[in-house]
């Protein structure tokens, strides 16, 4: 049952993946930790996250903006090391619920049209916490999700510059992880278990990713974050 379960969440975050560039992190994590340890789920999580933005990068290679990405990836290297010492010493059910009440916030703030100009210095913030988040939690998605959508970045850029950082970020933190917590054989045990389902979630995400206009996009941002926010919290105070 457990086995099948983590199929099942692999399976469907792999689909949204591939459609919209991004949200495996997003939905898996939270299911993850309610089949493993915290740490086991989280580097599954970003293994399996590594395999899928590698095989999805050919298709998006080029859509993005160099500068930009360099500016994230710098920031976020900066921040890996934070992440990596909350995970430490933080209690993960404290750390879950303080960014799902930042989620819900910041996310009610884009459904009522909130929007920013794009600015390096933002730039630079939203790669340091997403660098945070990505060695702390898993999920470097939300910080750049909602800067690209308040900026209004276009569907394309979003997929294409979601991707690139996310195979730059989870690269550098599962190897900063291995030389810092270790890893445990069951992180490679069901990574390679996965990989089957991985690979068909690719196929299926990849037919629906031409279907998708912009609104329809939209929506699925801002749901995905609101579902997880309230997940998170619902999970910490009543699971």
């Amino acid at each position: 049952m457990e086995l099948l379960a983590f199929f099942s969440i692999v399976f469907v975050a792999a689909i949204l993946q591939t459609s919209t560039g991004f949200g495996f992190s997003i939905l898996a994590t939270p299911f993850l930790l309610l089949l493993f340890d915290p740490v086991v789920a989280i580097q599954i999580n970003l293994v399996l996250s590594l395999i899928i933005s590698f095989c999805l990068y050919p298709a998006v290679k080029g859509g993005s903006n160099k500068s930009v990405l360099l500016r994230l990836w710098a920031s976020a290297v900066v921040g890996l090391p934070v992440g990596i010492f909350i995970l430490q010493i933080m209690h993960v059910d404290a750390l879950k619920a303080m960014i799902a009440v930042l989620m819900i916030v910041l996310t009610i703030l884009l459904l009522n049209q909130i929007s920013f100009a794009a600015t390096r210095s933002r730039e630079y913030v939203v790669g340091g916490v997403s660098g945070m988040l990505t060695s702390s939690i898993g999920m470097p998605g939300p910080p750049l999700l909602i800067y690209l959508s308040a900026t209004g970045a276009s569907k394309a850029y979003t997929r294409a510059t979601t991707l690139t950082f996310f195979l730059g970020v989870y690269s550098v933190t599962i190897v900063a992880q291995m030389m810092t917590i270790g890893t445990e054989f069951v992180v490679w045990e069901y990574s390679l278990y996965a990989l089957p389902v991985v690979l068909l979630g690719l196929f299926i995400g990849k037919k629906l990713y031409p279907k998708l206009n912009a609104k329809v996009f939209q929506m699925i941002v801002y749901g995905l974050l609101l579902f997880t926010a309230s997940y998170l919290l619902i999970e910490v105070l009543f699971l």
